[in-house]
């Protein structure tokens, strides 16, 4: 009988499917995220994703078991040969293993001269081979050290020297990548031919002839080694690399400088031995005369005729005279060289220093000039120096002003993008955790571009509570203080390196906008700062970052608890912008009519008409009525102020009696006699008259309380011309 294997109580499920279905359910509850989203802010662009240049390819099915074990075991063996450590003493340390220095020592096919430091090395080997030759041959032509005794040693080291300069002619020349048309050529044959067909080829193959034949036939004369001399392109190439590669590079200068007159010295000390010794040693006053340490006292005697200190022997014989001559006119010659190139070495040293002091020495004497207090000018100072030291130069940005647009943006990415993407605001992953759903790298780097740099002293306030924020602070350097309390001194927390304000400001638009609290620099702070109006400026080709950017503002405020900002306010345009904007319609009439635009204007005006119908009748009436009284009172007070006057203006006996205007002459609206409800007025006379040829007519106040005011005519004849 054939029996049947028990079935588990559990399902069995297969592991590859089960991943896959929880991947599916989980890019469907991110897609349904996203669509809420957009239900919820319209300003949302598009939640699909860009396509990419090469279309993803779908992960391939998983091994079977038994092949994924095989490839375990794989892993675990080769797992030791990976891993390899040193037992010293009782520790034991891990160490690379021998491949990867092979790797790293391994010549590579084409070298570039300008960035491979490893033939940056190599150039200094062959430059120390070739120093030695330059120090010792004529050492050792000129003065008897080189003894039947030695000579192995000397030997042994002008091999190996020999060995430098032939592996540097056969293995490194050739591989040394050149320039032509503006292209960078790699290839071996055109790298090699290129070299072949150079001076520098020709001068390599003449200092490495093997002279040294005729040591057979002359003996061990160092003399035949002089061709060694010519490779001295490979010293100002190793120069040259060295210099830019350094950090300090005017120190190098120096010691060069220093290296060349002392060879100077070296070689003049040599052939005054040999001077000596053509002429017989001892055998004047002026020669060496044999004692003591021979180079030592012909390296004296060179020094002292080349700096041209004096003190020396007078020469005797004509051979010593032309060259006591000759020696100082060569002496002259080359120490005011080496003294002026000295001299423009330390200058471009301090090149940068002579300008911070320029500056500084300029500007206090401006601040004395137009007498600043003495408070200002100190912090003016203060600011210089630490300007100074903190970063070496008193403006990044005329640095970087020099370079391509390319090379100032890989320098800022490198320096602030780390900085930069620790904002909330600009962060690819502050909502759904994909790149797609981020800012715009390339408006990112745009931005990285504009930022500027600015150093506040102790105590500045880098903004103040109910400001205007125009700008975000991201904090080089240093630590700034948030204040708040009801006098505005407690701190309420302190900011770091790395830290950054402000940055809502640069969005907000709708009164959320203003500073909520004073920040003040503790210590010397290094800030950068981008401003509002930088940042509209990029977002104008990134549409949809200004978008993206709006929701962030507007999330990021509401976690705050500041009110979202509004929709960015159109500027008007045209004559528009010679009214003011339109006030907003009080609530009273928004609660008394219950519509809103044309609905409650309609209405006001109906109320308007309805009013003037019940109106009209009444006023109709009163006006019949009240016109018979009022001229009854026009005519009494027009012969009341006619009596007044009559009796004012008497003429004198002397005089003549002027002309009585007629009563139509004066306005009646003047001619109103004052009630006595109307209130007194100030005591300055108050003219309400008109001149009517040389008629004068005044109004002045009461000298009696209540009584009004008076009315004064005065009438006077012209004169005749």
């Amino acid at each position: 009988t054939r029996t049947q294997k028990p079935t588990p109580s559990g399902f069995q499920t297969n592991e590859y499917a089960d991943a896959q279905l929880q991947q599916i359910v989980r890019r469907m509850r991110e897609r349904a995220t996203v669509y809420k989203e957009k239900l919820k802010d319209p300003l949302l662009s598009s939640p699909e994703g860009s396509p990419t240049a090469s279309p993803s390819k779908k992960k391939p099915p998983p091994p079977p078991k038994e092949e994924k074990k095989e490839e375990k075991k794989e892993d675990a063996e080769a797992k030791p040969e990976e891993d390899h450590y040193c037992d010293m003493l009782c520790c034991k340390f891990k160490k690379p293993p021998l491949k990867k220095y092979m790797e790293y020592l391994r010549l590579p096919d084409s070298i570039d001269s300008y960035t491979d430091r490893r033939y940056v090395a190599w150039l200094m080997l062959v430059t120390v081979a070739y120093n030695w030759n330059c120090w010792f041959i004529p050492l050792r032509f000129v003065f008897p050290y080189q003894t039947p005794s030695n000579i192995i040693y000397w030997f042994t080291i002008d091999f190996i020297c020999d060995i430098c300069y032939l592996c540097d002619l056969l293995i490194f020349q050739p591989r040394v990548q050149f320039l032509k048309g503006g292209d960078i050529i790699t290839d071996k044959v055109e790298m090699k031919k290129f070299y072949h067909s150079s001076m520098k080829f020709r001068l390599d193959v003449l200092s490495i002839l093997p002279f040294e034949v005729l040591y057979f036939f002359f003996g061990f004369n160092p003399a035949f080694r002089a061709n060694r001399m010519l490779k001295h392109n490979t010293f100002f190439e190793f120069n040259d690399r060295l210099e830019a590669i350094l950090d300090k590079a005017y120190i190098y200068r120096v010691i060069r400088t220093t290296g060349y007159l002392l060879f100077i010295l070296h070689i003049n000390a040599c052939i005054y031995y040999w001077a000596s010794d053509y002429e017989g040693l001892g055998s004047t006053r002026w020669v060496y005369n044999g004692k003591g340490n021979m180079y030592l006292r012909c390296y004296y005697w060179a020094v002292r005729t080349l700096i041209t200190i004096g003190g020396l022997p007078e020469p005797q014989t004509l051979f010593e005279i032309v060259f006591q001559l000759l020696n100082f006119f060569l002496g002259v010659f080359v120490f005011s060289s080496l003294i002026g190139q000295m001299r423009d070495v330390i200058g471009a040293a301090t090149a940068g220093q002579n300008y911070y002091r320029s500056c500084m020495d300029n500007t206090v004497s401006y601040m004395n000039t137009y007498s600043i207090p003495r408070i200002v000018q100190n912090r003016v100072r203060t600011w210089y120096e630490y300007t100074w030291d903190s970063q070496g130069m008193l403006d990044e940005s005329e640095l970087l002003e020099q370079m391509p647009t390319k090379m100032q943006l890989a320098i800022a990415i490198d320096v602030n993008f780390a900085i930069v993407n620790k904002v909330d605001l600009f962060k690819a992953s502050s909502f759904t955790g994909e790149c797609r759903n981020g800012c715009d790298t390339q408006m990112i780097y745009d931005m990285l571009l504009r930022l500027k740099s600015i150093v506040y002293l102790p105590g500045d306030y880098v903004c103040k509570k109910g400001e205007i924020g125009r700008e975000m602070y991201i904090i080089k350097q240093g630590e700034v203080q948030v204040l708040g309390g009801p006098d505005g001194t407690k701190v309420l927390v302190t900011l770091r390196a790395g830290a950054v304000f402000g940055e809502i400001s640069l969005l907000a638009a709708g009164g959320g906008n203003r500073r909520t609290a004073n920040v003040v620099a503790h210590g010397f702070a290094n800030l950068f700062t981008l401003d509002k109006k930088t940042l509209n400026e990029i977002l104008v080709h990134y549409p949809d970052s200004e978008k993206l950017l709006m929701k962030k503002a507007r999330v990021l405020l509401k976690e705050k608890g500041k009110p979202a900002p509004g929709p960015p306010v159109q500027q008007p345009r045209g004559l528009a912008d010679l009214f003011g904007q339109k006030k907003e319609t009080p609530k009273l009439f928004k609660v008394m009519f219950g519509g809103k635009g044309k609905e409650g204007l309609a209405k006001l005006l109906k109320m308007k008409r309805e009013q003037d119908i019940q109106v009209m009748p009444r006023k109709r009436e009163h006006s019949r009525e009240r016109k018979p009284k009022e001229k009854n009172k026009e005519k009494s007070k027009q012969t009341k102020i006619l009596k007044e006057t009559e009796a004012e203006n008497k003429p004198e006996p002397d005089q003549k009696k002027p002309v009585e205007p007629t009563a139509s002459s004066v306005p009646p609206a003047q001619k109103e006699e004052p009630t006595a409800d109307t209130k007194p007025k100030p005591p300055a006379v108050m003219h309400r008259g008109t001149t009517n040829e040389s008629l004068i007519i005044s109004m002045s106040p009461s000298p009696r309380a209540g009584e009004g005011e008076i009315l004064k005519v005065e009438a006077k004849e012209k004169t005749q011309k």
